[in-house]
């Protein structure tokens, strides 16, 4: 394994110049105008996989963008990795509030980085990350250390659903079998609190519809003989949480997972400062469930918010109506054992319920996704917490992850191999906003983490 770290540091400088060339393409999968962005960088990323080493790479071709694929099988009877990231990214806007342009890379020193952090649209998520696993494979391969068989499947359509990449894993189930995945797409709790995420959070998101009155309404005419489909929506979303915290939909908590006080309290051991929390988002207080720290409530018990609300007249000046109708969208984070099908049957028929008699109401599903949990007592995390405590050199602790992927339930179902979720960004790194960045300390350290959890996963 020296070796292998000896010829990292040999080439530090290298691997930060190459992620610095994927980075200047614009490959925004949300955005037409990009198409051609994102297809040279598929070609791009194929390009890396075959100088590293890998065989048998291809451009897989989907409904949407192409699938990079990629392997080095040593022997079939040892365990094979399946490496999963990709290479897509958020679009920039809004453009004024970045230092400088989103596509041109530069490397700035912060609180947080004295190291230096590298700046531009998709560091972090994820070019960055799942680059350092292409630089680690090659690392090994220079060396002639890689333990174990790998595969690599690079997608360009993370940032807007993975919408080819259930079809292509169902299509090539052979193909793409393995004994695990590794995933470097979330972040570590701190540079001096290392973790391993264990688990994320499934997603139901859905759109509400009020109608009142057929038309918009004078108010001086009407108002105060009417409902108000803006007063009543309001007082409907109020009455989804109560005093306490707690989701009032009827059944929501049924089939939540009873997580034990050992976990809570090895969760917990992250040192939850609530005044640090407040100060980094500009609050003066915080609030949520009833007898649940802050990491708690961010990580392994269910939510509800409404992201977005709106109706009647919001433009420039004075328009005095009564609108007709009034719009929210609601999203709820999921724990195991909730699916996305149970919440939103449920809160369609709580939401329908609570409506008064003189308004109409429609509720309208848009996506979800799965929970996903990987136990503290698999050999998965056991490699993957070893690998990351001799890289940092401090102890590693288990970490829920407040956001959801959704492909690892899926990855799982059809592959039947769990996910690692080995990421080693900070939350503070800016992703899908202006400045995103990844510090050059946790770029590398990811690099010498992967070599190691090969190495121990493969005994």
């Amino acid at each position: 394994m020296q070796e292998t770290l000896n010829y990292i540091n040999e080439n530090k400088q290298r691997f930060v110049d190459e992620l610095f060339e994927l980075l200047r393409i614009p490959s925004i999968s949300a955005d037409p105008a990009y198409k051609d962005d994102v297809l040279k960088c598929a070609d791009v990323v194929a390009e890396h996989l075959k100088n590293a080493g890998a065989d048998h790479v291809e451009v897989c071709q989907t409904k949407g963008y192409p699938i990079v694929f990629g392997e080095k099988m040593l022997d079939k009877n040892l365990p094979t990795v399946l490496v999963y990231g990709h290479y897509d990214v958020q679009p920039a806007d809004p453009l004024e509030l970045w230092k400088k342009p989103p596509f041109e890379p530069y490397i700035e020193k912060t609180e947080l980085h004295p190291e230096g952090a590298i700046f531009a649209r998709g560091s972090a998520d994820d070019k960055g990350q799942f680059f350092m696993h292409l630089k680690a494979f090659e690392a090994m391969m220079k060396t002639n250390t890689l333990p174990c068989n790998v595969k690599f499947i690079l997608e360009g359509e993370e940032e807007v659903g993975s919408v080819s990449l259930g079809d292509f894993v169902n299509e090539n189930k052979e193909k793409l079998s393995c004994d695990c995945i590794l995933i470097s797409d979330t972040h570590i709790y701190s540079n001096e609190q290392p973790t391993v995420t264990t688990g994320l959070r499934g997603l139901s998101y859905v759109e509400v519809e009020v109608e009142g009155p057929n038309r918009d309404l004078h108010s001086g005419l009407y108002g105060g003989a009417v409902p108000n489909p803006i007063h009543v929506l309001s007082r409907m979303i109020a009455r989804l949480i109560d005093e306490d915290g707690h989701i009032t939909i009827d059944g929501f908590y049924d089939n939540v997972e009873t997580v034990s006080d050992a976990d809570r309290n090895d969760m917990n051991k992250l040192k939850d400062n609530p005044e640090e929390f407040k100060k980094s988002i500009g609050l003066n207080g915080v609030e949520g469930e009833k007898g649940y720290t802050t990491l708690e409530r961010t990580s392994i018990r269910p939510t509800l918010d409404c992201n977005g609300i709106w109706g009647g007249y919001t433009g420039e000046g004075a328009k005095t109506v009564i609108p007709s109708k009034a719009f929210a969208k609601i999203s709820m984070r999921l724990v195991p054992y909730q699916t996305p099908e149970e919440i939103t049957e449920k809160f369609t028929n709580y939401f329908k319920k609570i409506a008064p008699e003189n308004v109409k109401v429609k509720v309208t599903p848009h996506h979800g996704g799965m929970p996903y949990v990987l136990p503290t007592d698999t050999k998965e995390f056991m490699a993957a917490k070893h690998a990351m405590e001799t890289a940092f050199g401090k102890e590693v602790l288990p970490y829920r992850g407040g956001g959801s992927i959704p492909i690892t339930a899926m990855f799982e179902q059809v592959l039947g191999a769990k996910s690692v979720l080995m990421g080693f960004g900070l939350d503070s790194d800016a992703i899908h906003s202006p400045n995103e960045h990844y510090g050059l300390f946790n770029f590398y350290k990811g690099i010498e983490s992967i070599p190691l959890f090969f190495e121990n996963y493969s005994k």
